[in-house]
């Protein structure tokens, strides 16, 4: 206990398990993860006014090693403030829409311009019953300003950051954060605190131009310098990320030097590192343990012992700081809704939108704590502000749950799915990407819908990239880059280059858009639906989670690109099929395909049918549809059934065999049968659905995405090389905001 590292040591432990223990008793409450070790510090704060237990803490915490742990902490937020300003793209200022500069200045400037303008106004009521303008202001200004670093973190614990109304948040705070940190160094350099005068104005300004101008300008072809000389598919080496470290407090020491705050530095070099892979990506993965996972709790949690919460709370100055918060929001609520309601937004997001831009977080924390070290703010003006980041962050997780819901778009009345579509209408599909051999398999699945000029095929070819190394997601069209000037490189240049040959090959019959989505892999369903919703798609198309090797082994296991089936197949706008690939190629121009389909009955065998059904209009297509009926004389025929199978029936180059199986037993050993002659089956997923041919088989179903038959057709126990598409019509039914559509 006389050792500083043993005590160090202990000091960090207790502060982790307090923390633990508040996230998961807060946890079932969806506040967010910072409260909970605000809440931390206050129980630590409390634990000392407690005797014997105060006794024990203060000898755990002696005098002087408060500052010593919060100094040692608040490297975790200067990383976390430099992995944010890695993450931003800081040309989306150049290229976002007017909705989010509009919103972003009516966010700042209307509550700073009325709050300073009422405080002038009543200048000699706050002289004389406060004295001081300095907490007044601080609560001001630090309550209109937005920082980008707390909104992004806000819509990660909301997942909504793939959301219209997330993207919009996210640029909009962008811009107020750079203006507001252009407004407040530029400040702070006229603020002297010595007889100096002019000539220390005019040198902290030549410092802070210098800085915001040279460092991007040196630091930023360096960064390009060291992506050039990366090998492809290589990490960066760990002497560059070391570099880069280093100057983060190098520049922040130069910050100090120039009357600004340390994490000045680390902000400007953040924005000059090129976000994403393969160097933002590499940062960020170096830096977000050690910062965000380890430190920074403990500087949150060190950060509310400065706290003075033995103030009189019915006192003028308190009560007065307070309505000054309270207005501020207020003001800010209704200049952000005005703005939004003025750029076409529903009521409901404007509300949601107006909430998320108010929200405070670990930045303010950081900024009241370098308030008050350099004693600008008091204790009782710094506990009021703690409480009220603890109250208006609860208020908004709380408020913005409950009113914007992203997949209510999708809840409608509109049929798409295959079976609804004319003899001779376009057929839309959305395809999924996740990875380089993906590309022949979904290829093969177009050759297999039989694109003509008769009946052509629109594929929007989507691209899914997990988003690291930066914080607002990216979708991007590249066939307006196409058609654009300058734009060579892409994330997606194979898939790109595969389905350009594709469509070329196939004139007039296929027309191919591919995309790429860069988010990150939980929200990544919400960029498969937007695409086909705004495209008005008929099917999406979603690559199965597993992959086998020729020999039957596993080849690698998606566990992310099976949440993302699962997720879309819920609130799909359209309807959705799981592909799951087992060949090379099909090479269907080639040779024969011997097609099956297995049918029970349903709308999901329907929708499969109406694909199997375009599939024989291929020459090359060899159908066999086997109907599964049970052996049962009270078994009730459905009419659409019937009436949808006659055209298959009667077609020449199909054949129709009715299968009697009265139990699972028996569909499994028929399934067993004739799995390996065929090279590809199309089945309905038929989810929810019960009947005797499949009864005893849900029970061994290891993914219930795929359905009964889909999924033991998928079982590598049957030693397959047949492809498998599993379909999911549209659901008909669609829960929304209490109403069923």
């Amino acid at each position: 206990m006389k050792s500083f590292l043993p005590l160090f040591e202990l000091q960090v432990l207790l502060i982790f398990v307090i923390t633990q223990i508040c996230s998961l008793l807060l946890k079932p409450l969806g506040l967010a993860q910072f409260i909970s070790q605000m809440m931390a510090g206050l129980v630590l704060q409390a634990c000392f006014e407690v005797e014997p237990l105060g006794t024990g803490l203060r000898k755990l915490f002696p005098y002087g090693t408060h500052d010593t742990i919060s100094t040692i902490s608040s490297i975790g937020f200067v990383l976390f403030i430099f992995i944010n300003g890695v993450q931003m793209d800081f040309s989306l200022i150049t290229r976002m829409g007017k909705r989010a500069w509009a919103i972003a200045i009516a966010g700042l400037v209307v509550p700073l311009f009325t709050s300073i303008s009422a405080l002038i106004l009543f200048n000699n009521h706050v002289t004389k019953y406060i004295g001081d303008y300095d907490n007044l202001v601080v609560a001001l200004v630090s309550h209109t300003v937005i920082s980008f670093a707390v909104i992004a973190s806000l819509l990660n614990e909301l997942k909504m950051q793939n959301s219209e109304l997330g993207k919009l948040a996210l640029s909009s705070a962008l811009v107020s954060d750079v203006l507001c940190t252009i407004a407040t160094t530029t400040g702070t350099a006229l603020m002297v605190t010595d007889d100096s005068g002019v000539s220390k104005v005019v040198k902290n300004l030549f410092s802070l131009v210098a800085m915001g101008v040279f460092v991007p300008l040196l630091c930023r072809p360096a960064m390009f310098w060291i992506i050039k000389h990366t090998p492809e598919g290589r990490p960066v080496k760990n002497s560059y990320i070391y570099i880069i470290i280093s100057m983060v407090f190098l520049l922040g020491w130069l910050s100090v030097k120039i009357n600004q705050e340390f994490v000045l530095g680390a902000f400007v070099l953040g924005l000059s590192v090129p976000e994403g892979p393969p160097l933002g990506s590499a940062l960020v993965k170096k830096l977000n343990f050690f910062s965000t996972t380890f430190l920074l709790p403990i500087y949150v949690t060190t950060s509310m012992l400065k706290a003075d919460f033995s103030m009189d709370f019915s006192s003028v100055s308190v009560i007065t700081i307070a309505f000054v918060i309270i207005m501020t929001h207020f003001i800010k609520m209704i200049s952000c809704i005005v703005s939004a309601l003025s750029c076409n937004i529903p009521l409901r997001d404007a509300l949601s939108l107006a909430l998320i831009l108010n929200s405070k977080g670990v930045v303010e924390i950081g900024l009241y704590c370098f308030l008050y070290d350099n004693e600008i703010i008091d204790g009782q003006a710094f506990g009021v502000m703690i409480v009220s980041i603890m109250m208006i962050a609860s208020i908004v997780q709380w408020s913005v749950k409950f009113l914007y819901d992203p997949s209510r778009k999708y809840g409608g009345y509109q049929k798409r799915n295959m079976i609804s579509l004319r003899s001779w209408s376009e057929l839309r599909m959305v395809v999924c990407i996740h990875k380089i051999n993906h590309i022949s398999s979904m290829i093969d699945l177009l050759d297999l819908c039989c694109p003509t000029a008769e009946n052509p095929i629109t594929v929007d070819v989507l691209h899914l990239i997990e988003l690291v190394g930066r914080a607002l997601p990216i979708f991007i069209h590249h066939h307006f880059q196409r058609q654009g000037t300058g734009f060579r490189k892409s994330y997606s240049d194979d898939i790109i280059l595969a389905f350009d040959i594709y469509e070329h090959n196939n004139p007039h019959a296929i027309t191919a858009y591919p995309c790429t989505a860069i988010s990150p892999p939980s929200l990544m369903y919400e960029d498969v639906c937007n695409l086909a919703f705004d495209k008005v798609a008929s099917i999406i198309i979603l690559p199965f989670h597993l992959r086998w090797s020729t020999d039957g082994e596993v080849e690698y296991d998606d566990k992310n690109i099976r949440a993302l089936n699962c997720r879309v197949l819920e609130i799909s706008p359209c309807s959705v099929g799981i592909l799951v690939s087992r060949r090379a190629s099909l090479q269907i121009r080639d040779s024969c395909i011997r097609l099956a389909m297995v049918y029970l009955g349903g709308q999901d065998d329907e929708e499969a049918l109406c694909i199997a059904k375009r599939a024989i209009r291929n020459p090359g297509v060899n159908l066999v549809v086997y109907h599964l009926v049970a052996n049962n004389s009270e078994e009730e025929v459905d009419d659409d059934d019937d009436e949808e199978l006659q055209d298959v029936k009667y077609e020449h180059s199909v054949r129709y065999q009715q299968v009697i199986a009265m139990e699972g037993s028996e569909t499994a050993s028929f399934l067993r049968h004739i799995v390996k002659e065929h090279d590809f089956f199309i089945v309905g997923r038929r989810h929810g659905i019960s009947s005797p041919q499949t009864d005893g088989l849900t029970n061994w179903s290891e993914f219930p995405e795929l359905g009964v038959i889909g999924d033991f057709l998928a079982s590598p126990d049957l030693q397959s090389r047949a492809s498998i598409l599993v379909v999911q019509q549209q659901l008909s039914v669609k829960k929304h905001d209490g109403w069923l559509l």
